[in-house]
């Protein structure tokens, strides 16, 4: 494998949420029922996934919280995250929802922060916030913040790929380039392109 490592997809009514969540996990047996048990499965998963890849860095993508009535609390998550941090996991990507149709998401800039905040807080695993963080500024602050330690960036990526290259010109830092595109400095930012060194 060329990655450096790997990150199981355990949100958004994924298989491992479904386990975890109350809302959907109505389970009567061991994988069933208490917290203890809706963390088995997904639980099991990462374990493959760690023993796959011994040497190499492995996180977990979790939805924090359900957002709904009887739903998979954040409580819940930082219990689950406690124990994938025991069992080798090298960071948790934080996002929440997308188990029931009834979720009450409060949609701003940056209204997942809040859980990856409360993850790192109790937990101290290293944690990546995510949703609608759009502004270059606004990511820089939450990790600057110590509110996450990593912003993954998506939606904005695919509206604007070069806004690692926007985002490096707001914030003063550069970007190491092919020579060929170092004829596109923008007058305002002569020193954002530098040759990559090779």
């Amino acid at each position: 494998m060329g990655a450096d490592g790997a990150e199981v997809h355990g949100a958004h009514g994924y298989l491992p949420h479904e386990f975890v969540s109350p809302i959907a996990n109505k389970r009567a047996d061991r994988y069933g029922g208490t917290l203890e048990n809706r963390m088995r499965f997904p639980l099991e998963v990462f374990d493959a996934v760690r023993a796959a890849l011994p040497a190499k860095l492995a996180g977990f993508r979790i939805s924090a919280t359900d957002w709904a009535e009887g739903g998979w609390p954040i409580e819940d998550a930082i219990g689950f995250v406690s124990e994938l941090e025991n069992r080798g996991a090298d960071w948790i990507d934080v996002s929440s929802g997308g188990i029931s149709a009834h979720q009450q998401i409060p949609l701003k800039a940056g209204y997942q922060v809040h859980l990856a905040d409360a993850i790192k807080a109790a937990t101290g695993l290293p944690t990546m916030a995510v949703g609608l963080i759009t502004e270059p500024l606004h990511a820089e602050d939450i990790v600057v913040n110590g509110q996450a330690d990593m912003i993954a960036i998506a939606r904005a990526v695919l509206y604007d790929p070069r806004w690692p290259w926007h985002a490096a010109a707001a914030l003063g830092a550069q970007i190491e380039v092919a020579p060929q595109y170092l004829r596109s400095q923008p007058r305002e930012f002569k020193d954002l392109l530098v040759m990559e060194k090779r």
